[in-house]
């Protein structure tokens, strides 16, 4: 059984894609920044306050994914304005 279907070739799509955006320093410098708080949020309950590794790690995941979803209201704010 054969199935019947179009070549779309790769350059046809090319208006679509908007040009990809350069990170600027201080976004790496924060996205660094948060990564060093979680890691230390997540030390913090583990050995000082003996909570448990697991439950470290979810309160840490939490936490991090908290700040992604913050960080991605504001870039569709952000961009919605422009």
């Amino acid at each position: 059984m054969t199935v019947d279907r179009e070549v779309v070739p790769e350059h046809r799509f090319e208006h679509d894609r908007s040009p990809a955006e350069e990170v600027s320093t201080a976004t790496v410098v924060a996205y660094g920044v948060a990564a060093v708080v979680l890691l230390g949020w997540f030390l913090f309950g583990w050995l000082v306050l003996e909570q448990g590794f697991i439950d470290s790690v979810g309160e840490s995941a939490g936490a991090g994914f908290t700040l992604l979803l913050i960080v991605s209201v504001v870039g569709t704010v952000r961009r919605s304005r422009r």
